[in-house]
């Protein structure tokens, strides 16, 4: 599994966020973030829950200060205080030392808490944020989907400003601008170097304002781990979470997540992981793609049958639910929601039945690129890799190379040529040049030593 995040630049994320405060970040439909909570029970989360990860966190770090605890359980001071103080009444917590301010306290555990700790441990071993519930989990989720009625639209600008150096066609653009305005499921197919997955990938940037992201659910007395810095971006800037007290530290503000999911796919990742060190089940692939967008690449090709899975995970969209297993236990149902994006290099009708292909929304179909297209493609790759593009080498690249072994203009041929004459500089140690010769080396490295033709009407053309 890879997981992608397509961040904001850090001065464009604080820019939003910034904006944001003016009228008080929890009030904007979308990425909104909870209050604080003010007591155990706004939190939630039963009283003696609470209080077994007070006394295990204490327990971790032996004499600790009420801003550390605060920090490790993404609670309030008023939330751990009241934890706190029933501790200290019950002779389990003591007050190891104090400083000038109220704030300025350790605290440890006694030894009837350590007795109690190694009771609490051997029930869970989660220490870490406090989670959130299944119910504010799942709120949350409904209220940050992109099919919400209030929910930003892909506008024909955004989409052309996105796309604009891919070479799509318009009418392929404006095929793509309505499956994303549906927010149905789609699939991109066509021959292996059409682009899909390069495409698949640019739609997560047309969806970047922040979302909320909990760092952890609590679902029928198990933590499940939500949040992933691989995949979802950094949670708030440290001046603007200062600035942000009255929000609830357990939700990190994230970009929308993209997951790609390719050939690797197999049963046991559809489906809750254990890991028993750190006391949590870990979410599937296809649940931390809550909010963003999840992308099931080289469809046909995985360990676990492509209908299988999508009839699962197509039902489940529908719902808004899906039924997870816990390994060796039962099953919890946990909120999904996802634009799901497809990706095959076969034809559609060999993968899925017809019922399946049904409720996919769009179909899209990728191929070759006109020459315009494939030319400026060629012309952005030197750009990219500060090689001065020749016009007489694109046109021998084109009708010598292309034409005359019969190779489509696909999206994929410019990036990998590109970078092999800049490998094959690199070895020499010569600054990479966009000629002939190097296009000849780098195609017969990619289709054979036969492939390339010998570069001799290059003057001519010229």
């Amino acid at each position: 599994m890879e997981v992608l995040s397509a961040p904001l630049p850090p001065t464009a994320l604080e820019g939003r966020l910034a904006s944001a405060q003016g009228g008080g970040l929890e009030s904007e439909p979308g990425h909104t973030l909870p209050r604080q909570p003010r007591t155990v029970r706004d939190t939630g989360l039963d009283p003696r829950f609470a209080t077994a990860l007070v006394i295990k966190t204490l327990h971790a770090g032996g004499k600790t200060a009420l801003s550390v605890l605060t920090g490790r359980l993404r609670l309030s001071i008023s939330v751990v205080r009241e934890v706190l103080q029933q501790l200290v009444a019950e002779q389990q917590v003591e007050v190891a030392w104090c400083g000038d301010s109220d704030i300025d306290v350790h605290y440890q555990l006694t030894a009837f808490g350590q007795r109690a700790a190694a009771d609490y441990l051997a029930e869970s071993r989660y220490v870490g944020p406090a989670p959130v519930t299944l119910a504010a989990y799942s709120a949350m989720v409904e209220r940050q989907s992109l099919c919400h009625p209030d929910a930003p639209r892909v506008t024909p600008a955004e989409l052309q400003a996105a796309l604009a150096e891919d070479g799509i066609e318009p009418a392929i653009r404006e095929l793509i601008g309505a499956a994303l305005h549906s927010n149905r499921p789609l699939m991109l197919y066509g021959p292996s170097g059409s682009g899909k997955t390069t495409l698949a990938r640019k739609f997560v940037q047309l969806r970047q304002e922040p979302i909320a992201v909990p760092y952890a659910v609590l679902v029928n007395h198990e933590i499940v781990q939500v949040y992933d810095p691989a995949l979802h971006a950094a949670p708030l800037q440290a001046r603007l979470m200062e600035e942000r007290r009255s929000c609830d530290a357990r939700w990190a503000l994230c970009q929308r997540p993209l997951v790609h999911v390719g050939a690797e796919l197999a049963h046991d990742m559809l489906d809750l992981r254990a890991e028993a060190a750190g006391g949590v089940l870990r979410a599937p692939p296809h649940l931390l793609a809550n909010n963003g967008l999840l992308v099931l690449d080289d469809l046909g090709r995985q360990r676990v049958p492509a209908a299988e899975v999508l009839h699962r995970w197509l039902g489940a969209l529908e719902r808004g639910v899906d039924h997870v297993a816990v390994p060796g236990g039962a099953s919890h149902a946990l909120p999904f929601d996802a634009v799901l994006v497809l990706a095959t290099s076969l034809a559609p009708e060999s993968v899925l039945d017809e019922s399946c292909l049904r409720r996919i929304g769009y179909r899209i179909a990728l191929g070759a690129l006109s020459e315009p297209a494939y030319r400026a493609l060629v012309r952005r790759q030197c750009r990219l890799r500060g090689i001065e593009p020749d016009e007489g080498t694109i046109d021998y690249l084109i009708n010598e190379l292309h034409r005359r072994t019969r190779r489509p203009l696909l999206a994929a041929w410019p990036h990998e040529l590109l970078g092999r004459i800049a490998d094959f500089a690199g070895f020499a140690g010569r600054e990479p040049r966009f000629d002939a010769d190097s296009v000849a080396q780098a195609w017969s490295s990619l289709f054979g030593a036969r492939a390339a033709l010998e570069p001799s009407n290059l003057g001519e053309m010229r």
